[in-house]
């Protein structure tokens, strides 16, 4: 069975393992392997349990999804990042590990995350993939998102695009 809840500072270990777990499966090939091999439990424990400790923090809304009492899986959600991005809302990441992808958790997570943009009053949504992962784009395009455009980034030490999808309209995800 999948519960999917509102997190809270309690999960911010589980949350980071996840987090950290999931870009040591998702990026190889993608992100240089000497930077995945340094992400640190410590320091992404502690950026958790900030960010869900202060709810001015950009991140702190974030949902969790569990198996067997054991987050599985996280989404957070809020303001863009980007204030002339064209969307008022921005989903910031959705992170699963790889064991139980394919049983609808990403799906739940986006929708819980689409309707806490729309409690917050932000009925668009933009979210930004890397351009190598080609298969979260296919997620992305499967739940309906619209390519809007490209930007450059760098992580360690490397050159990437990422690429932006949006939801001109979260009101499909309106509850009631």
């Amino acid at each position: 069975m999948i519960a999917i809840r509102r997190a809270t500072v309690d999960d911010a270990q589980e949350i980071a393992a996840v987090h950290i777990t999931a870009w040591q499966e998702t990026y190889p090939g993608i992100v240089p392997d000497e930077f995945l091999k340094n992400l640190s439990m410590e320091r992404r424990t502690e950026r958790w349990t900030a960010s869900l400790s202060d709810p001015a923090d950009l991140y702190h809304r974030a949902i969790v999804a569990e198996m067997d009492g054991q987050v599985v899986g996280f989404s957070n959600y809020g303001p863009p990042q980007e204030k002339d991005s064209g969307f008022d809302g921005e989903l910031y990441a959705i992170y699963i590990l790889k064991s139980v992808q394919g049983c609808g958790i990403g799906r739940m997570l986006m929708t819980e995350a689409a309707k806490g943009l729309l409690e917050l009053g932000l009925n668009s949504m933009l979210v930004w993939v890397l351009r190598e992962n080609v298969h979260e784009r296919g997620f992305y395009e499967r739940m309906g998102g619209a390519y809007v455009h490209e930007k450059s980034i760098v992580i360690g030490g490397k050159e990437l695009v990422e690429v932006a999808y949006g939801w001109r309209d979260l009101s499909r995800w309106r509850v009631g």
